[in-house]
């Protein structure tokens, strides 16, 4: 063989060898993200979420792409989206309350992490806490109780208050154990109990615009995505009422809120993450239990309870996780 020919084959053989590498490569895996909320609203949960990913060897843009799809409190496009990702053939399905029903309702295959404030056995989510079985798997926020402990909270800083007004969003799932598990406190503190439903901007105005007859002592927000993205208009709402309001999530209280009670969601989100990571490792659903809440946040704001002249007891502020001053 001649010299010349020698030197161009091996520079034909170099270069091909950089396309068969990348033709070995795998293929980075997509999550799809499913939220009946905003990507405002939730920016500090996807912090968590890829926090969880990080943990698990996963980095976004680097070696997994997610998909986000916001239906920003408007329940009924969550069908089209979640079967947007289907088609689209994700490796994974993460899913808050108000979607995960939609997600696994489109499909039977794709492992789905939920995050979901209802009772996922009693909802058909999954058939055991231990060992879901099928496509689907995540972490119980245990809402249900929520109600409960949140009206528990508020009799420690009004011991006196009798009317209490519940903010629901009547398409959310969790309204109804939610209600049920405040019903049943509120009867043993002794508390009057009025329902404002409210599922867009407007309702909410007219529920706190209802307050105006004086019969409500305190507000009671219920957990729900579409809340959250309404944080600062329930804020602004509570302080020019002058009602002393608690929340589900300490990001409300950080806002301004009076306090709040409930998960941190970011930490859950974490764990979502960290599930997420070991599905796309191999993992299968079924071998990985639903998760459940061990720590409640209470969170006080002491400026705004100044401002509502409202005189926080020695013994709620030890009760208190964290005190906003």
């Amino acid at each position: 063989m001649r010299r010349r020919d020698f030197i161009s084959l091996i520079g034909s053989a170099a270069a091909t060898w950089p396309l068969a590498a990348r033709a070995q490569q795998p293929a980075i895996p997509v999550i799809g993200f499913l939220s009946g909320a905003s990507a405002k609203a939730y920016a500090p949960n996807v912090s968590g979420f890829l926090q969880g990913l990080k943990e698990s060897g996963y980095i976004e843009g680097q070696n997994v792409t997610i998909d986000y799809r916001w239906a920003e409190g408007q329940y009924d496009r969550l069908s089209g989206m979640a079967d947007d990702l289907v088609r689209r053939q994700v490796a994974a399905i993460v899913a808050n309350t108000v979607a995960a029903p939609v997600a696994k309702t489109a499909t039977t295959n794709i492992p789905i992490v939920f995050l979901s404030g209802d009772d996922p056995v009693a909802n058909g989510l999954v058939t055991s806490l231990n060992r879901p079985r099928g496509n689907v798997t995540g972490i119980s926020l245990i809402s249900g109780a929520l109600g409960s402990k949140q009206l528990g909270a508020l009799h420690e800083l009004m011991p006196t208050a009798r009317s209490i007004v519940f903010l629901i969003n009547p398409t959310n799932l969790v309204s109804k154990p939610y209600l049920k598990g405040a019903q049943e406190a509120a009867r043993t503190l002794g508390h009057q109990i009025r329902i404002a439903n409210a599922s867009t901007e407007i309702e909410i105005d007219k529920a706190f615009a209802g307050l105006a007859d004086g019969r409500a002592d305190a507000v009671v927000v219920a957990p729900d995505s579409f809340f959250i993205d309404r944080s600062g208009q329930l804020i602004a709402l509570a302080a020019r009422h002058a009602v002393p309001t608690i929340y589900p999530f300490r990001e409300f209280t950080a806002g301004g809120g009076l306090m709040s009670y409930g998960v941190s969601l970011p930490d859950l989100y974490r764990q979502a993450g960290v599930y997420t990571g070991k599905i796309l490792k191999g993992a299968k659903p079924v071998d990985l239990p639903v998760l459940q809440p061990t720590k409640f946040e209470l969170v006080l704001n002491l400026k705004t309870a100044k401002v509502l002249g409202l005189a926080v007891s020695p013994s709620l502020l030890a009760l208190a996780d964290e005190v906003i001053e």
